[in-house]
């Protein structure tokens, strides 16, 4: 059985002074500035936490008045991830206050005992404490203090709270208490005893994402005052040289928070949880299947392609053999051919069989893309630059050589003198094939060559193809759609289109007009949702010191494409729960072509929003180039 440790002369003492009133439990933590126990508040039966300026401090008139007077000032403040104050009091010679007791763990803690947070976790957790700094902000109080230690993470919830505002000052207050904090939080201006403001929080906010994310501390030093300079002159290595895949937004954010001129920093707390915000909604998980053929099964570069390719030459060389070079040739040339066909209908087949479509896909391509771009910028690879560039011009060589030669081959069924062209055609093309597999493959470590191909191909008609193809080859064998991780417009346009088709011949005829209507809806609503993520990225990417109207524009524009983006998907499922009370026997034809007509207005209203939005593209220029056209 472990023992317990002897309490303390301040825990004895504080208990004496407080009895009938707290029961003492333990203590929690201490710093500079108090000692925080974990307590009983004996009238209303509660758990709560009490911090005690020490008793040699509280001696000295000047340093507890003025760490009453900002606890009266934390007191007031009242928001859902700042620790509330119940009570700031003195008795005998303690100074101390009251607040709610957090069962949970501090962001150091965490860090320490599991490591860095996931980005989508650090993003959560300093979103929130933003808005509570941003309320703080509000009321002209700055923290001065933020860092891992004073966030906790509430057990049951994960909600993040902020507290020990024991340093904390009214903003616009000047004095000697400039310099109050932990040296390796501190902003540039706080480390130099210079007048500091509330973005001198965010900067310490950058630090604890620093670490959070990373588990280190961007400037350490041998004492406070190396680390206090290193501070105010040495700029934090990227996370990126960390060999960290931290989201390309997130760590912008980071490095906005860390910048050493307080004006490049966020504006505001609350506007830094807003881009926090549009980073945690960009992060978008695929189901395994779908990430699988994004990744490997979508694509002809893996093993399978290199046997068919093996095979194909070993057939069209005994073919040789037996009937000609020349039907060697042909032989080869339609073999492969075949193969991006047959590869393309069993991968559509296998794809159906799991309950997604061809329209899944076209999401499925963006998410691999922007998850590709964030795992490249952290890489710096020059050797495979050297290999693309060596493999590139082979590759090149081969088909000059291939291509030149396969008239000759073809030539040799009447021309004996180069009849022995053919076998070196068919050993060049396989030679070709292969080295332009092992290019791309090379290619695509280095940039978006390949999904970007194999994303064009099957959203568009090699993909259409592929899927009508294998739809015909499954029949009638229906299984239950992947819906959860669809966008809206296109659950419910592959949930309607079943609907219409389910439908008697002579309905059908009746309504022909719906599978256009309904089509040009999931199209719009499809553009509108990219035209919405674009400016999120937008909002997301701006830089601190971006004009503020420009700022509420992108903003104003957002809100007009949210808005039209829920006219477009309520008019689909409109035309759904038309076609489903048309099945119950609960509507006429003739009332869903109404419907059909006001499907159509809002149609043409979304053209005409489309059409306006780039005219304000050409004139403005939003950050990253916004484009209207889906990626």
């Amino acid at each position: 059985m472990a023992q317990l440790s002897a309490p303390d002369a301040l825990f004895l003492a504080f208990q004496t002074a407080v009895a009938g009133r707290y029961s003492i439990d333990r203590e929690l933590g201490r710093g500079g500035m108090g000692v925080v126990y974990l307590a009983r508040e004996v009238h209303l039966d509660r758990h709560v936490a009490i911090k005690v300026l020490p008793t040699a401090l509280a001696a000295t008139p000047a340093l507890r008045e003025r760490f009453l007077r900002e606890a009266q000032l934390a007191a007031k403040l009242s928001h859902p991830h700042i620790i509330p104050i119940h009570a700031v009091d003195v008795t005998g010679e303690f100074a101390y206050y009251v607040m709610t007791y957090v069962d949970g763990e501090t962001l150091s803690q965490r860090v320490q005992s599991r490591g860095p947070l996931s980005a989508r976790d650090a993003a959560r957790i300093l979103r929130e404490v933003a808005w509570a700094l941003g309320h703080a902000h509000a009321q002209g109080l700055v923290h001065r203090d933020v860092k891992p230690d004073n966030i906790l993470i509430e057990r049951e919830s994960g909600r993040a709270l902020v507290g020990d505002f024991g340093i904390a000052a009214a903003s616009g207050e000047h004095g000697t208490t400039a310099q109050s904090g932990t040296p390796e939080f501190m902003s540039p201006e706080q480390a130099l005893g210079r007048d500091v403001d509330a973005r001198s929080d965010l900067y310490a906010l950058g630090v604890t994402a620093y670490f959070a994310l990373s588990g280190r501390l961007p400037f350490t030093g041998d004492s406070a005052t190396d680390v206090l300079a290193k501070q105010a002159t040495a700029s934090a290595a990227p996370l990126s040289s960390l060999g960290l895949v931290v989201p390309r937004a997130l760590a912008q954010l980071v490095e906005q928070c860390l910048a050493k001129d307080p004006a490049d920093r966020p504006p505001r707390a609350d506007a830094l949880a807003e881009q926090l915000s549009v980073s945690i909604e960009q992060r978008r998980e695929l189901p395994a299947v779908l990430r699988a053929f994004v990744k490997r099964d979508g694509r002809m570069d893996g093993g399978g392609t290199l046997l068919a390719l093996i095979a194909g030459l070993v057939a069209a060389v005994g073919i040789s053999a037996l009937a000609g070079p020349a039907v060697g040739v042909v032989t080869l040339i339609g073999l492969v051919a075949l193969m991006a066909p047959v590869f393309g209908v069993l991968a559509a087949k296998q794809l159906l069989d799991h309950g997604f479509a061809q329209a899944d896909l076209v999401p499925a391509f963006r998410t691999e893309r922007a998850n590709a771009r964030e795992e490249r910028s952290t890489q710096h690879r020059p050797l495979r630059a050297v290999a693309e560039r060596i493999l590139g011009a082979c590759t090149r060589v081969a088909a000059s050589t291939t291509a030149v030669l396969t008239p000759f081959a073809l030539a040799g069924t009447v021309i004996p003198r180069v009849a022995d062209v053919g076998p070196v055609v068919i050993t060049g093309g396989v030679a070709s094939t292969a080295l332009t597999l092992a290019w791309l493959g090379v290619m695509q470590r280095q940039r978006d060559v390949d999904v970007e191909f194999w994303s064009a191909a099957w959203s568009g008609r090699f993909g259409t193809f592929a899927f009508s193809v294998a739809q015909r080859l499954r029949g009638a064998k229906t299984v239950q759609p992947a819906m959860t991780h669809r966008a809206t417009e296109l659950s419910l346009g592959m949930a309607t289109e079943q609907l219409f088709e389910s439908l008697p011949a002579p309905s059908r005829a009746a309504l022909r007009e719906l599978p256009n209507v309904l089509h040009t809806l999931q199209r719009d609503a499809q553009r509108l949702r990219a035209r919405y993520e674009q400016l999120q990225d937008a909002l997301a990417s701006a830089d601190s010191r971006t004009d503020a109207d420009a700022w509420q524009s992108v903003q104003d524009d957002r809100d007009m494409v949210q808005a039209r983006l829920r006219d477009a998907v309520a008019a689909m499922e409109t035309l759904r729960l038309g076609l489903l009370r048309l099945h119950a026997g609960a509507t006429s034809i003739e009332s869903l072509t109404t419907h059909l007509d006001l499907a159509a207005d809002v149609s043409a209203d979304v053209q005409r929003l489309v059409a306006a939005q780039q005219e304000v593209d050409d004139a403005l220029a939003y950050p990253h180039q916004i484009a209207l056209s889906p990626t």
